[in-house]
């Protein structure tokens, strides 16, 4: 018996490796090998800009020059946001930056310090 997975469409076993994906020959379903080998990884938490997982308490330095909502200032690229906390939602990281006060980031624009 082979240790391949069984088709998710058909539940077919009789399915096969083909490079970067599996191919089930009765029902013409591909599917990636990655959704299967990668599942837990790429869940297991919030990431920065160069893929590293963050968590909270972390040392983030921003990447781009960000504009403040609602005010005149900006976050300038370089600048170090120590001990940060992660929460839910499309803004993912609340900190506090010295000289600005308490705001929200996208983790996309932070690398791990």
């Amino acid at each position: 018996m082979s240790d391949l997975p069984n088709c998710p469409a058909c539940a077919s076993e009789f399915t096969y490796d083909d490079g970067i994906q599996y191919v089930c020959p009765e029902c013409g379903n591909e599917w990636s090998k990655v959704t299967e080998e990668g599942t837990e990884e790429a869940d297991s938490g919030i990431r920065d800009a160069n893929g590293n997982i963050l968590a909270d308490g972390d040392t983030v330095t921003v990447i781009k020059d960000l504009k403040v909502k609602g005010s005149s200032l900006v976050v300038k690229v370089g600048t170090k946001v120590k001990n940060i906390r992660l929460v839910d939602g499309d803004h993912d990281i609340d900190c506090k930056i010295d000289g600005i006060g308490p705001m929200k980031l996208k983790s996309e624009f932070v690398k791990k310090a």
